[in-house]
């Protein structure tokens, strides 16, 4: 089962999904990571997804890229376990930033923030 939170704040979303991402609950990710493709800063919080399979890897690279189709910025919060080891070995670090807890995902986000703007 996938539960998955939203939360919107002044400076950005976050997207929260709870339980393993994988071909039975894949639609329901891509669903919900696609309602966000508008957000200007998505800090997506992978800290409890224990497992994530190929389909839900394809799921966030193609959220991932409406976002920044529309200027937005993501970054990935994910621990450091087998999710943190798929996201290196396969490279999507080189795509999105991958930082290992919210905090330094939101640091790394915020900061685009004050780069665009100065």
């Amino acid at each position: 089962m996938l539960e998955i939170d939203v939360e919107h704040l002044e400076t950005h979303a976050v997207l929260r999904p709870r339980g393993e991402i994988d071909a039975y609950t894949v639609a329901q990710f891509r669903e919900r990571i696609g309602e966000l493709a508008l957000e200007p800063r998505l800090l997506i919080d992978l800290g409890s997804v224990p497992f994530m399979d190929s389909a839900g890897l394809g799921a966030l690279i193609g959220g991932i890229r409406r976002i920044r189709d529309s200027d937005g910025e993501v970054v990935v919060a994910c621990g450091e376990g087998a999710l943190a080891r798929l996201l290196h070995t396969t490279g999507f670090d080189r795509i999105v930033p991958v930082t290992e807890t919210s905090e330094a995902a939101l640091a790394s986000l915020l900061s685009t923030e004050s780069s665009e703007t100065a």
